[in-house]
């Protein structure tokens, strides 16, 4: 057993840990209890088994607590959120300025309401709004902080074309600017990493988007799907041994190889959140992508580079077409051999709602213990960070 962890995390370097072989296409299943299975083509060896199951040794690494932030997660669905929005009116499209984990919440809810919204919502990222917003667009200025350069740039261009605005954040500068200004705006209780309070966010939005009589119910549907995922984590928590935890399972099979998610329309989302999840959480490098899209390009880029250290999980959901559920399946057949088998992880709930935070909270679960495993602090973005200053100091002329 390792004691403190090395630069390239406790189990050693990546070349100790060699890819699976995807020849002949196979997939284990390890159940995930109470509800249905995760599919997995390895779980961790004894050593890294011995790391996660270590609490004292977590403790060394997860320095500021964050395995239970992550699964604590499903509480920011019960959070309340009060504003008067009595000023907005007359609303065209809506478009959800932002970076980074602060702009989550507008994708998390237009994979899941999208399709029912009776105005365009978009997202945006840059410095600069859409050529289309006016005097009947509603911005979304959305910064966890408060202090994003991006986001702010994005506020100054709302503001000069005359768009309706409402201010997302937990203070810094454009809480300022919102108080001083009288402006439309939702406080998110502070304290977190952006991507951890991303149910904060989805509630604020949604509390937006429920008050201007875009859709009704979205409140009691959040609020039931927060009560009925905190009771789905109990066999991911640290305390829960390897051998009885999927999450850490998990976490295993993805140790020392590039994260690649996939996932089909219903969980288009939770694909990109997994992979934000791994870069942020984990500091892992991730990519993903989304079906049916992946079997008109990615699918036949799986034939080089050869032998990269790669590990493949499927984000499945039980409400998606039967045209996608065929695809994931004779996709993965054809890629035999050349795509590494995939991970399977069925998505619990019996709405997309509930799949939507289940895979949430369980994919955060996986992150924190991967940042394990790599010997890496769950919660902090040096590297973010880090750039942001040197940004800032480019911005204001200093060395």
């Amino acid at each position: 057993m390792c004691g403190k962890p090395p630069p390239h995390g406790c189990l050693g370097r990546r070349e100790e840990r060699p890819l699976l072989p995807p020849d002949p296409f196979r997939i284990m299943t390890l159940q995930l209890q109470p509800y249905g299975a995760v599919s997995c083509y390895a779980i961790l060896d004894s050593n890294g088994a011995e790391m996660l199951d270590n609490l004292d040794f977590i403790a060394q690494i997860d320095t500021d607590n964050g395995l239970a932030i992550l699964a604590g997660q499903a509480h920011q669905l019960a959070e309340v959120f009060e504003t008067d929005t009595s000023s907005l009116n007359n609303i065209q499209n809506i478009v959800v300025a932002g970076m980074g984990g602060s702009v989550l919440a507008a994708e998390f809810l237009l994979n899941w309401k999208g399709s029912e919204l009776s105005i365009p919502l978009s997202v945006s990222r840059g410095y600069v709004l859409p050529g289309y917003v006016n005097e009947a667009s509603l911005v979304v200025i959305s910064s966890y902080s408060g202090n994003t350069e991006e986001t702010l740039s994005c506020l100054a261009d709302a503001i000069a074309k005359n768009a309706q605005i409402v201010i997302m954040t937990s203070g810094g500068q454009l809480l300022e600017i919102a108080m001083a200004n009288q402006m439309v705006h939702y406080v998110i209780p502070g304290g977190l990493q952006p991507r951890h309070a991303l149910l904060y966010q989805v509630k604020a939005l949604a509390t937006l988007l429920e008050s201007i009589n875009l859709l009704n119910g979205f409140i009691s549907e959040l609020e039931s799907a927060g009560e009925w995922a905190n009771g789905q984590i109990a066999s991911w928590i640290r305390d829960v041994p390897t051998a009885e935890n999927p999450a850490k399972q998990l976490a295993g099979t993805l140790f020392g190889k590039i994260g690649i998610f996939y996932a089909g329309p219903t969980l288009e989302f939770i694909a990109r959140n997994w992979k934000i999840a791994l870069n942020e959480n984990a500091k892992n490098l991730a990519f993903s992508y989304a079906l049916p899209e992946f079997d008109h390009n990615e699918f036949q880029g799986w034939a080089h580079p050869k032998d990269t250290p790669v590990a493949v999980v499927e984000v499945q959901s039980s409400l998606d077409d039967e045209a996608i559920a065929k695809r994931f399946s004779i996709s993965n057949r054809l890629l035999s051999g050349s795509m590494p088998a995939p991970v399977i992880v069925k998505a619990q709930g019996d709405s997309q709602l509930k799949q939507l935070v289940w895979c949430v909270l369980f994919g955060g679960m996986v992150s924190g213990y991967l940042a394990i495993l790599n010997g890496e602090n769950p919660l902090p973005v040096a590297k973010v960070e880090k750039l942001k200053a040197e940004l800032a100091k480019e911005t204001h002329g200093t060395n």
